[in-house]
Order: structure tokens, then C-alpha cells, then sequence
């Protein structure tokens, strides 16, 4: 049998949802299902506002314009993430610091932070990778006490928590991926999540290409008009209709994927103790959302071998994020502070097994005993 590394969430209702849309001649942005996504997760994570947006990087951009980042600033952020973590501020003229990660759960060194901060730094840009939380607490006291703000890269952390408390909520602003390999998706999409609901009126009107629309549609004004800056950041309805019905079933989708990670942990607990792999981390105050499952070979050498022996084998197996400061852009317009102990080495000893909603048991067992089997040869 064939296993992908990754199928896109799929629940039988998205049809006829996506159906609603078309007949009702209402298939741009902020329709009825959007209104519903963006209500669900302000009540799922507390957050003051949530705006669904085109993609995890538009409502980055969007944080980054409403953090008032400009040319000449600086953020501080980890090496180890998507480039769209560091565009989004690039966008506006600022330099990415790219600070080490911590070996264990491949997030941010957040005691590493403090000493990268500058009188030019804006913003720190925490990434929860894997849906395994940042030491939020000891970031969320820096910013404060240096007056940054906060933007979390949730990007991979929805329905994951950090000391009961969402991942993409604690921070300032927090942005949110639905690209077709998330845990809940509408192919390309997003959302902004905001801690402060003064920032929201604001949030609206760049979403909405600059324009008072939204207080035009509330009644609030009795026509619109340009008066900021602004993109278009709105989602087509018919997306949001496909996101609204995996939201209905948020936790069926959870418990399948939490059911898939604990069986691969499980079936490769053996090789850890036979310290032949290094299986992820989850510090005790995190709630994971087994977003992915990744183990880490010896080196890069072992990590490519494993790789191909598991494509022989029919099964899909990909390597991860290359540090932006080993980029050539990243080269260019940043610079990494400190050294680069871990970022580098890491990135190349992981490995990410297949992962997916449906994922059955026994192709959870194949995988297993074919990467057992490799480590037996």
C-alpha cells in the first residue's frame, strides 16, 4: 500500500456547505461562513477578535502593519521556521534576528532572547512548532518589560494549548495556517487572532483593503471609503465553508491525529531506548495537537538513507524547514545572533512520518516496522 505523507481533512458536509455559497450568491469574502469560522474560534481561544484571512502569511502581515513595524526595525525570531515567518516583517522594512532553538522540542531558545534585543527591536515572533508551545510565560515577561509586542506564529498550533491557555491567544496578535497540510484546512487560508479588541477596528479596515466596509455593512456609517492602509486579505466564502465543516468536528479530528501520534510513539519508544532515534518532546504545561510526528536520525547522511529506504517502501517521508539564516536571502537581509548551536544540526537530523486524519493503525504499524526494519539492516 501507498502512504502519502500527507491528505488533505476532508468531512462529507463541506459540499453542501460550499453548495449554500453558491446558491445564495454569496461566495466573496466575510460571508455567512466566514462570520461563523471567525465566531468559532473567538469562543474556542477567548481571543478578542479573530479575521479569517487568505493565508497563515496575510495575517502575519497583517500583525506586522498593525505592530506598526518599520523600516529600520528589528524582530527577533527562530532560524528554524517558514520564510513567511520573517517575510511578513521584511515586507515592511525590518531585519530578521534569528536567535538558536532549544534541541528538544525545536522551538525558540527563549533564554536567548534578552541578549539579542536591540533599541531597533520591535517584535518577538515565538513559533510553536509542531503545536508544541513556546515558554510563553518567559517571552510574554521580556516583551513586557522591554515594551515589544508579541506575535505568535501559530501557524501549526491550532487546538493546541500552553498552560490551558490557546496557542496564538497569549501573545499580541497570533496567526493561524489552513493550508491543505494543516490539521484543519481550506486549502490556502488563515486567520489573525487579537488580544486587544482597540486593535480590531483597525485590523478590519487593512483586512478590508483600507476601507470602513465592515462599519458600512454593520450600518455604522452610511457609506465607505479609503481611510487607511490597507489589502485584500479576504478569503472566498466557499473556503470558509470547507473550514466550517472540519470546525464542527474539531475534535473528532483532534482525537484521530492525538490516536496516530501516541501509536507511533508507542511503536518507536524501543528504538529511543536503544538510543538508535530521538522522539519528540512535549513539556508537561503543553497540550500538543499532533499536528506532525518527526524523529531524529544520527545525522543527515542516516536521515537521507531512512528517506529512501521508506520510498522504496512505498511510504512518503519528508525532511523539514532549511534555517533562513543559512538562505541566501537570509544571508542577505538578516543576521543571526549568538551561535548557532543547535538550529543548523537539528534541522538536519529530522525526520517527518506520514501524518494525517484517516491515518489507519495498520499503515502507522507498516511505517513503524519499516523504519525498525532499516535500523535492524
Amino acid at each position: 500500500m501507498k502512504i502519502n505523507f500527507n491528505v488533505p481533512p476532508y468531512v462529507d458536509t463541506a459540499i453542501g456547505y460550499i453548495e449554500e455559497c453558491v446558491k445564495a450568491q454569496k461566495i466573496c469574502g466575510d460571508g455567512a461562513y466566514t462570520k461563523k469560522c471567525n465566531e468559532w474560534f473567538e469562543k474556542k481561544t477567548g481571543t478578542a477578535k479573530c479575521l479569517l484571512a487568505t493565508s497563515c502569511t496575510h495575517a502575519t502581515e497583517l500583525a506586522a502593519i498593525l505592530c506598526d513595524i518599520q523600516p529600520g526595525d528589528e524582530v527577533i525570531l527562530p532560524s528554524y521556521t517558514f520564510v513567511s515567518t520573517a517575510n511578513a516583517f521584511v515586507l515592511r522594512g525590518a531585519t530578521p534576528v534569528f536567535v538558536d532553538i532549544r534541541p528538544d522540542t525545536m522551538n525558540i531558545d527563549e533564554q536567548k532572547i534578552e541578549d539579542a534585543i536591540t533599541p531597533k527591536t520591535k517584535a518577538i515572533v515565538p513559533v510553536h512548532y509542531a503545536g508544541v508551545g513556546c515558554e510563553m510565560d518567559t517571552i510574554m515577561d521580556i516583551a513586557k518589560r522591554h515594551n515589544l509586542y508579541v506575535v505568535e506564529d501559530a501557524a501549526q498550533g491550532v487546538m493546541a494549548t500552553y498552560k490551558g491557555k490557546a496557542l496564538g491567544s497569549i501573545g499580541d496578535f497570533g496567526a493561524y495556517s489552513f493550508h491543505e497540510t494543516k490539521n484543519y484546512s481550506m486549502g490556502e487560508g488563515g486567520a489573525l487572532l487579537i488580544k486587544d479588541p482597540k486593535a480590531a477596528e483597525r485590523a478590519e479596515i487593512i483586512r478590508e483593503k483600507g476601507t470602513d466596509r465592515a462599519k458600512y455593512f454593520r450600518g455604522q456609517v452610511d457609506k465607505y471609503t479609503w481611510v487607511d492602509l490597507g489589502s485584500s486579505y479576504l478569503p472566498s466564502d466557499m473556503n470558509a465553508a470547507y473550514l466550517y465543516s472540519q470546525l464542527e468536528v474539531a475534535d473528532r479530528i483532534n482525537d484521530d491525529r492525538r490516536a496516530s501520534w501516541d501509536h507511533y510513539f508507542g511503536r518507536l519508544t524501543p528504538l529511543k531506548d536503544a538510543g538508535r532515534v530521538e522522539l519528540p518532546y512535549v513539556p508537561q504545561e503543553c497540550i500538543h495537537n499532533a499536528h506532525m510526528f518527526y524523529i531524529k536520525c544520527k545525522d543527515i547522511e542516516e536521515r537521507s538513507k531512512l528517506i529512501d529506504h521508506l520510498k522504496a517502501n512505498d511510504i512518503l517521508s519528508v525532511f523539514h524547514y532549511i534555517p533562513l539564516h543559512t538562505a541566501p536571502e537570509g544571508k542577505k537581509i538578516g543576521r543571526f545572533h549568538g551561535t548557532d548551536e543547535y538550529t543548523t544540526k537539528e534541522s538536519e537530523r529530522l525526520l517527518r512520518l506520514p501524518m494525517f486524519y484517516g491515518l489507519k493503525s495498520d499503515e502507522v504499524d507498516l511505517i513503524c516496522d519499516k523504519v525498525t526494519e532499516f535500523y535492524a539492516e
